[in-house]
């Protein structure tokens, strides 16, 4: 049986949990049998497509202040929709939301509002931005709306300014099914002027895409909120939590989430938390999944206002991260009180003169991302005397991002790894894993000739790798009061060759370190094994099939061990290393889809490449083979490890019989997204 307390040989860093939103915050989606609807949105659906798409076609505001909005709905292949289900199936229900962005202003006002009363205490009811209630719709035709809001803009409403008109569309699906009533959700927002006049001013910080590159989707209020231009219409200083006092504008209420557990205020012991319909969500586990002076990761290029961050200081935007400064009084800001935001840029400017100062990027800056680290860059030339039985030579070279020879022996870390075979590292009699410090080793002009000490074994075949790793840690802006420590880390780069002549054969690549970056930023700068690490392809060397935990046993394979940490709190068995249990953890995507971190198609049954078994004493067998060992990772239930031993002989897996592409239960079907 799996152990359910252990400690580790070693631990990833605390900031490898990839808690970005309360598990209220992300609805649980039925299983669908794919045995029934075998395509979702596709042909063999007799009841007809199940998606939605909904587009706001025009706007207007009447001078009385009347709004109306024409809206048309489709299904995924651009067929109208009923709106009431009659015509086609699936209802499909609608929700308005209309704001403008008064003159000199950058956010939003909504008309639309309601008032919440609190539920916990006598605090006063608050007046928030909300959907209307109560208007009426005109149907044009099938799939063609017109609604009209209850809510009226002012009479004095101003004519002139950018006001936009937000819609979610829901579509009901329980006809079709196998969908327990889930539905279908398309958001979208139309921005204009009422007089006529073209728009020209617009809010634009933070894009849904660049939300996306971690929630993948992003899905708020029960599923009906895709997109984050249509959340900051309701996400505006106007609305303010009845329960806590806390604001629920945009800006602040993501960085706050974002910061979580590293929050000022939540280290002191207050935790952050929204009372939300007659729950609590508690963001104060939450840890990024990544450096969080990473400003950009959310502030991308592709918003209009992408600058905002570091053009745009504020007491609440600033505040919201660093909560325990008191503006008012000057605490923790130097003794400085800043009674409002005119003197914010005097001192936080939007262009660091150098690193670590005061300017909104100097103070954002990672160490690691500093230009005056000298950078190290190494390559391996070639190996020599790579055959069984005896120990390699490595000529490899060591250079700064100038391309000035490193003497490494001045340096504070550096390693040869040979490990093989690459079929599977570290798995039979021929194979091997060594790391080598070569610091010793004279050079002439950044070029080494390293005789290693572990010889190759007598039994080896095949194609093996050697790798140089290599990182020196220096202090940033010496003999200053900000002086800084950062790790200056090479990306290590592998080198494969034969040991009997036959053709070299690479490691294959199952995940990419590019889709690992899209959530993580950069794997190595601090984020694991101190910043030494930063590929994918050199992780695998040593978590490889027969690696395992030294107390509890568990696999630390990394496919196995990657699964656990982003299944975390889904696990039905705690996967601890170390001190760490990352049961605690909480992915901010869409677990089903294993292509945000796979390379196309390498998820499925039929093209795993591994062979060997994978150690597995702390499970529910002392060894797993290999299929049934990654999907274990997710599944990790005594019920899936029983399927996958029954379905296991002597001849091996037969996953394939029933999971390969095509099949009733494919992995990629029984993966599939619903929306």
């Amino acid at each position: 049986m799996r152990k359910h307390l252990a400690s580790a040989l070693f631990a990833l860093a605390p900031l490898v949990l990839f808690n970005i939103a309360s598990a209220a915050d992300h609805r649980v989606k039925p299983p669908v049998d794919f045995t029934a609807t075998p395509m979702l949105n596709g042909s063999t659906t007799s009841l007809g497509k199940t998606g939605v798409v909904v587009k706001i076609q025009s706007a207007a505001i009447a001078k009385d202040g009347t709004i109306t909005v024409r809206a048309t709905i489709m299904d995924s292949d651009g067929f109208p929709l009923d709106r009431l289900g009659v015509a086609t199936k699936g209802p499909v229900s609608m929700s308005f939301i209309a704001a403008y962005i008064p003159a000199g202003q950058t956010q939003y006002v909504s008309y639309t509002t309601s008032v919440a009363a609190a539920t916990l205490n006598t605090n006063p009811s608050q007046t928030q931005a909300a959907n209307d209630s109560g208007g009426t719709f005109v149907t044009n035709a099938i799939g063609d709306y017109t609604y009209t809001f209850k809510t009226k803009a002012p009479a004095t409403f101003d004519a002139t300014v950018t006001h936009s008109i937000g819609v979610s569309a829901q579509r009901n699906l329980a006809e079709f099914g196998t969908f327990d009533e889930w539905s279908e959700t398309s958001n979208d927002v139309f921005t204009f002027v009422p007089n006529g006049s073209a728009v020209k001013v617009t809010r634009s910080v933070v894009t849904t895409d660049a939300c996306n590159q971690c929630h993948d989707p992003l899905i708020g209020h029960g599923g009906s909120r895709l997109k984050v231009e249509l959340c900051i219409m309701c996400h505006t200083p106007q609305t303010i939590n009845p329960d806590t006092k806390l604001t629920q504008d945009m800006k602040v209420l993501i960085h706050k989430i974002h910061r979580g557990s590293s929050l000022p205020s939540v280290k002191a012991g207050t935790p952050y938390r929204i009372w939300h319909r007659g729950a609590w969500s508690d963001f104060s586990a939450v840890v990024f999944p990544q450096d969080i002076r990473n400003c950009t990761t959310c502030h991308a290029a592709a918003a209009t206002q992408a600058d905002a961050w570091k053009t745009n200081p504020s007491a609440a935007v600033c505040g919201s991260c660093h909560d325990d400064v008191n503006f008012a009084t000057g605490a923790n800001h130097v003794n400085l009180p800043q009674p409002d935001d005119n003197m914010c840029k005097n001192c936080h400017s939007s262009n660091a003169v150098s690193d670590f100062d005061a300017s909104i990027p100097g103070a954002h800056l990672i160490p690691a991302n500093s230009t005056s680290l000298p950078g190290l860059v190494t390559k391996v030339l070639k190996v020599d005397n790579a055959t069984p039985g005896n120990a390699p030579t490595v000529t490899f070279s060591v250079m700064d991002k100038s391309n000035n020879p490193v003497d490494i022996s001045k340096i504070t870390s550096i390693r040869v790894v040979l490990s093989g075979p690459n079929t599977d590292y570290e798995t039979g009699p021929g194979a091997i894993r060594a790391s080598e410090n070569p610091n010793a080793t004279k050079g002439t002009n950044g070029v080494y000739v390293y005789a290693m000490t572990n010889k190759i074994p007598a039994g080896a075949v095949g194609s093996f790798t050697v790798s140089i790793e290599a990182s020196n840690t220096v202090t940033l802006l010496p003999n200053t009061v900000i002086a800084t420590p950062a790790v200056d880390a090479a990306q290590p780069v592998e080198f494969y060759f034969s040991v009997d002549k036959s053709a070299t054969v690479a490691r294959r690549q199952v995940v990419s370190t590019a889709k690992c970056s899209a959530c993580h930023m950069t794997l190595g700068a601090g984020f694991v094994h101190g910043g030494t690490r930063g590929a994918t392809q050199e992780c695998v060397i040593c978590h490889n099939p027969s690696l395992t935990d030294g107390t509890s046993g568990d696999s630390v394979n990394l496919a196995w061990q990657i699964h656990s940490i982003h299944r975390g709190e889904n696990l039905v068995n705690p996967y601890v290393l170390g001190t760490t249990n990352y049961q605690s953890v909480l992915f901010p995507g869409d677990l089903r889809d294993c292509a945000a971190c796979h390379l196309d198609s390498t998820y499925l049954v039929e093209n795993v490449g591994a062979k060997a078994l994978v150690a597995s004493p702390g499970g529910f067998t002392k060894t797993t083979p290999p299929i049934s060992a990654a999907c274990q990772g997710c599944h990790d239930d005594i019920a899936t490890a029983s399927h996958a031993l029954a379905n296991t002989t002597i001849l091996g897996e037969s996953c394939a019989a029933c999971h390969k592409a095509g099949e009733p239960a494919s992995v990629d079907r029984v993966h599939q997204r619903i929306f």
